[in-house]
């Protein structure tokens, strides 16, 4: 089987706790996932962000090379490049 992506891993083990994530760099927020799944390697989850709009739901998944996870709010399009960090 191959490597699950890290990033990925982590977020799913500590769901539904809350997580903070470093996106792109200096923007960092604070998530709650509802749900996390996996697909071989494909990442998916939702959730919403804590420390900001805590009605925007927002939607993490795995590039297509799978070497990082993107956000999106849900209705938005794909942030390209995006890649997060749990901490």
């Amino acid at each position: 089987m191959p490597d699950l992506n890290p990033i990925a891993k982590r977020i799913h083990n500590i769901q539904p706790r809350p997580v903070r994530l470093a996106i792109d760099g200096d923007d960092a927020g604070v998530f709650e996932f509802s749900s996390t799944e996996f697909f071989q390697r494909e990442f998916r989850g939702e959730g919403i962000r804590t420390d900001a709009d805590g009605d925007a739901e927002f939607r993490l998944i795995t590039s297509d090379d799978y070497e990082s996870v993107r956000t999106r709010a849900v209705g938005a399009p794909t942030r390209r490049g995006g890649r997060s960090s749990a901490r």
